[in-house]
């Protein structure tokens, strides 16, 4: 039996009321990634007069690469599993360069056939947090920040505390409380989410994009690359190449 909403006229009318729901951020993507559907305050966050001008566009159409990546691998992870990932912190730029944190949650769209055919997303400003947890992710924007400007420097715990103002202990501590995980294994996440996307995007030789990326040398990379995705770089281009 079909269900109520397939005898409305217009299936998709009530996605209207996000327009109209206070600090709720609306977007619906297709499996390329390409933004379907959002609200109201999602293209005004974004710099968009009208949510239509975000339609057919990406997150690396408004963010910069290693910012989109880490956005379109979560999506990944949604599309790949088929389950939902609920309530992530996640730190956005507006289009007026100004970093926000968000709650994010996004749950997989299925056909009629129930085929995956896409997501849909909402983020919502960080504030059902306490405010020692808003103060912390506050204090650790700096060093986030360098790390996404820098990744293909070398970067230390140190440099990272001392642009919190922290000790590399009370840094190590706070990080390790925000995001569970350590600064050392976010900065490896960012290398590795930014030579994904050379690999995909670029035809930079492999070990050009370790140097670009951080890592030591090309094996350096292959290592990591092989233990977090269980293929070596060449093959994950091969791959991508053949989609």
């Amino acid at each position: 039996m079909n269900v109520w909403w397939e005898a409305l006229s217009d299936p998709t009318q009530w996605l209207d009321l996000f327009d109209n729901l206070p600090s709720v951020y609306f977007y619906a993507k297709d499996l390329n990634h390409r933004f379907m559907r959002v609200n109201r305050a999602m293209a005004e966050l974004h710099g968009c007069q009208f949510p239509s001008q975000m339609v057919g566009r990406s997150d690396l159409d408004y963010h910069t690469p290693v910012l989109a990546a880490q956005y379109v691998e979560e999506d990944r992870e949604v599309l790949v599993s088929g389950e939902p990932v609920r309530d992530r912190v996640w730190l956005v730029p507006g289009a007026d360069g100004l970093p926000r944190w968000f709650l994010s949650s996004k749950y997989p769209l299925r056909s009629r056939a129930g085929e995956i055919s896409g997501i849909a997303g909402v983020m919502r400003p960080h504030e059902g947090a306490s405010s020692s947890g808003r103060d912390a992710h506050a204090r650790l924007t700096p060093a986030l920040d360098h790390v996404l400007q820098n990744y293909g420097t070398p970067l230390s715990v140190e440099v990272l505390a001392a642009l919190c103002h922290l000790s590399v202990s009370q840094f190590q501590r706070e990080f390790q409380r925000c995001f569970n995980s350590t600064p050392f294994h976010y900065i490896l996440g960012v290398r590795l989410l930014m030579a994904r996307w050379k690999l995909q995007h670029t035809s930079t030789p492999v070990g050009g994009i370790a140097q670009e990326c951080g890592f030591y040398d090309q094996s350096h990379l292959t290592r990591a690359f092989q233990s977090a995705t269980g293929v070596s770089p060449g093959a994950f281009r091969k791959k991508v190449k053949r989609l």
